[in-house]
């Protein structure tokens, strides 16, 4: 039996909490299915090589192929599936003084304009990707269209939020209306998450 140098993480609400904005049967498939297929292959690819005690963020910076491709997407999910909270729990008021909310203002002219910047780059991006809200080394907020399974933090950013548009994530609830899955899940965003991604040293 194979070592596991990495798990499946644990999610921080019930399966069906995010309903219905992302339904429990989507949480089956893309969290309990997919996730975990990147998770097995991951660990059966680093086993006996320079990767395998190294934390996900150092393999992404590293490697390439297909232990890039597998430690890109549990790096991608993980941040994804931690950054939400149940439905109706808050939004980005809660977070109004924060340094998060200043840097988005600063940057973007208003939290109305960053929605529809980071809403577009989702919407257009060509194939299977994700789209990325990170901050630079002098806290600068970037939106990125990263493809694949790439990260920002190949480009030397901190990724802090992100929305994933490969169609597994939301054919089941929005079959192909991707533009409409981008718009909801603004309602499970947890922004102290993300502000404390934003601000952690």
């Amino acid at each position: 039996m194979l070592p596991l140098f990495f798990t499946l993480i644990t999610l921080p609400y019930a399966p069906n909490a995010l309903e219905p904005v992302i339904s429990q049967e989507t949480i089956e498939y893309h969290y309990g299915k997919h996730l975990q297929t990147y998770v097995d292959n991951l660990n059966k690819l680093v086993a006996g090589t320079e990767f395998e005690s190294m934390p996900l963020e150092q393999i992404v910076a590293k490697s390439q192929g297909a232990i890039f491709n597998n430690a890109g997407q549990i790096l991608n999910h993980n941040l994804y599936f931690t950054q939400f909270q149940p439905a109706g729990a808050g939004d980005h008021s809660a977070i109004s003084d924060s340094e998060l909310m200043k840097a988005i203002v600063r940057d973007f002219g208003s939290f109305e304009a960053f929605q529809a910047e980071f809403e577009q780059k989702g919407t257009t991006l060509f194939g299977s990707g994700w789209v990325w809200l990170s901050a630079d080394k002098d806290g600068k907020l970037i939106i990125t269209q990263e493809p694949n399974a790439n990260n920002p933090v190949t480009k030397g950013l901190k990724p802090l939020l992100t929305m994933d548009v490969w169609e597994h994530a939301y054919y089941i609830d929005y079959r192909n209306r991707r533009a409409a899955h981008l718009k909801a899940l603004w309602q499970i965003i947890n922004w102290q998450e993300i502000n404390r991604r934003y601000t952690a040293k």
